[in-house]
C-alpha cells in the first residue's frame, strides 16, 4: 500500500507546534479592509490555534509534515 501523502493546501496554511497545537493565519485581512475598524484590523493580525476537532484533521493532513 502506498504511504499516504500530504494535503499541500495544508501544509501551506496550517504549522503544529511543538505541544501539538495547530496555528493559522486569520481570514478575511486579504482586500476591503478600508472598511473595517482598527479594532478588527488589530485582532485579525497575526495568528491563532485552531479548536481541537479541526486540530485534529489537520494534523491527520499533514502526515508529520510541519512538525
Amino acid at each position: 500500500m502506498p504511504k499516504q501523502k500530504t494535503h499541500k493546501g495544508v501544509k501551506k496554511r496550517f504549522r503544529a507546534t511543538a505541544s501539538g497545537k495547530v496555528k493559522h493565519r486569520q481570514s478575511g485581512t486579504s482586500h476591503l479592509a478600508a472598511r473595517m475598524d482598527q479594532k478588527r484590523k488589530r485582532k485579525l493580525r497575526g495568528t491563532t490555534t485552531l479548536a481541537q476537532q479541526f486540530a485534529e484533521k489537520m494534523k491527520e493532513a499533514l502526515h508529520g509534515n510541519s512538525y
